[in-house]
């Protein structure tokens, strides 16, 4: 649901702005803080919170995990509303810096984003303080209400900047653009409200906890250095991306464009990556770290074995379905009043190329913190500062040697994750003496070719609607409406037929909820 949030509000932006000045600026603006997001709150904290916190609830109760999550609650306060502070500050040097290729042609614009990036700075603070309760939450076993929260990032944010930047904006004195930006803000903190409640159910309450000699608390921060380090090579590699988009001229949309494609691609892809790479990987991470921490390496093996052939069940073919039907998805989704037929041609060539390195991206997610329950964090961080030499390589080749323009920078993404994924992945494998890589090749392979079956299916009935309609709206919805149906029914059966033994637990997964839910209602009604 949150993923699809995410796509509403993406179309919602699509077409009250389209791929032009103001939508990259406010892409650049949210940019900055968001990737500190992704750096810190998602990222570092995430990675080195949830494992110790889990040891804490295992091993010295309830009390002991509740007064470390009041003291890193506190440190959160104390040093990110800092960063936010230094953020709002320094903006006006820190934009200029990505976008430089703007300031000749249009400064406007860079002006534009530098308010837009200190307007939404403090949704970093907001953020943090969301990701340590959704830790707390699922090293509970609570996971329902810290996913949803996201969703109500997604509505609130694109409610309330309605509100603000089209109604009540003339008289606030702040534009539309500027509206959505704040709009950001406020879903921010109706992230972290709409978790409060649940925290409280579970007997964690807030309080202000100052003790930076506590054993916890400095073993968290431990891992969190080599962690910033090794993340950050993620956030370097977006800026590099980004400084490589905005310098990008379109021969129709001249300096415009290619930041938001990028954007509009990317949101796309996170659409399976968030409901099967980083869902799978937030229930896996409170496992795995209960068997590291009692010591239990073969439950540790089968339930990361378990956990990646179940990603590749289900990313693979998801590579294929949005090289396939990413014109259409992409035209039924953003294209309207100022997102024009161009921009959806060249957002769904850039999901093509993003498309590639699905599978590795997802399987990242759950590789990583790995390492970090087996209390190694050394070895991402490396791999990640590798990743950023071979993606600014990678980009400036993609971009000024092969003339590749937006589609090249997506490239390059798709190439560090696969780069990341084999690495991470062959020295795990040494590190705990194997991960059933004779099975994962095994669902690697059978699902590779049910999901070249179903891509040559849905295409077909791609061709077959399109040329029967032609292009529009309504032969858009219609093909999506008639072709993924077509597509999963023919990879279910191949899979059947090549007996892949993850497709039952992808089946479990993706309808056990559903069908527990009908059962359980359906006894009351009988009752």
């Amino acid at each position: 649901m949150s993923r699809m949030a995410g796509l509403v509000r993406e179309g919602v932006m699509s077409r009250l702005f389209g791929a032009g000045p103001a939508l990259d600026a406010f892409v650049v603006g949210f940019r900055i803080p968001n990737l500190t997001r992704d750096l810190f709150a998602e990222g570092a904290l995430s990675a080195a919170f949830v494992p110790t916190f889990v040891e804490y609830l295992q091993n010295k109760g309830r009390e002991e995990a509740a007064h470390l999550a009041n003291l890193v609650a506190t440190a959160i306060i104390l040093f990110v509303g800092l960063l936010c502070a230094a953020g709002v500050l320094l903006s006006p040097w820190l934009v200029p810096l990505l976008t430089q290729s703007w300031a000749a042609t249009n400064p406007q614009k860079v002006a534009e984003a530098v308010k837009l990036t200190q307007i939404m700075f403090p949704f970093l603070l907001l953020v943090s303080l969301a990701a340590q309760a959704m830790g707390v939450l699922n090293a509970c076993n609570q996971f329902a209400v810290p996913a949803f929260s996201s969703t109500l990032f997604n509505v609130g944010s694109v409610i309330s900047g309605l509100l603000l930047g089209f109604v009540a904006g003339p008289w606030l004195g702040i534009t539309r653009i500027e509206g959505m930006a704040y709009g950001v803000v406020i879903g921010g903190a109706m992230q972290l409200l709409w978790q409060a409640p649940s925290l409280y159910r579970q007997g964690f309450r807030f309080r202000f906890a100052f003790d930076f000699n506590h054993p916890g608390l400095r073993h968290i921060i431990k891992l969190m250095g080599p962690a910033l380090i090794g993340n950050s090579s993620v956030q370097i590699n977006v800026l590099v991306n980004t400084f490589f988009a905005t310098s990008i001229y379109d021969p129709v949309r001249g300096m415009d464009g290619a930041t938001s494609w990028l954007q509009f691609a990317f949101r796309f892809m996170q659409l399976p990556l968030g409901l099967f790479g980083v869902a799978i990987a937030t229930a896996t991470l409170p496992a795995i770290g209960r068997s590291a921490a009692s010591g239990n390496i073969e439950e540790f093996r089968e339930t990361l074995a378990r956990s990646l052939g179940l990603v590749f069940v289900l990313t693979l073919p998801s590579s294929v379905g949005l090289i396939v039907m990413g014109r259409s998805i992409v035209g039924a989704i953003y294209e309207g009043r100022r997102f024009e037929a161009y921009d959806t041609q060249q957002t769904a060539l850039a999901l093509s190329c993003y498309a590639i390195g699905l599978a590795g991206y997802s399987a990242v997610k759950i590789l990583t913190p790995a390492f970090y329950a087996l209390k190694d964090s050394r070895t991402p961080m490396l791999v990640s500062l590798a990743s950023v030499v071979i993606n600014t390589g990678v980009a400036y080749a993609m971009v000024h040697s092969f003339r590749l323009g937006h589609a090249g920078l997506a490239l390059a993404t798709s190439a560090v994750a696969l780069f990341s994924f084999l690495v991470l992945f062959q020295v795990l494998k040494v590190r705990i003496g194997g991960i059933h890589g004779r099975r994962l090749r095994n669902v690697i392979g059978k699902v590779s070719v049910a999901s070249a079956v179903m891509g040559a299916a849905v295409w077909l009935s791609s061709q077959g609607i399109t040329s029967l309609l032609g292009p529009g709206t309504v032969a858009r919805l219609l093909d999506l409406a008639v072709s993924i149906p077509v597509g999963v029914a023919v990879l279910y059966f191949m899979c059947r037929a090549l007996r892949v033994e993850e497709l039952e637990m992808a089946t479990r997964a993706l309808g056990g909820p559903i069908l527990k839910r009908f059962s359980a209602l359906n006894a009351k009604i009988s009752g």
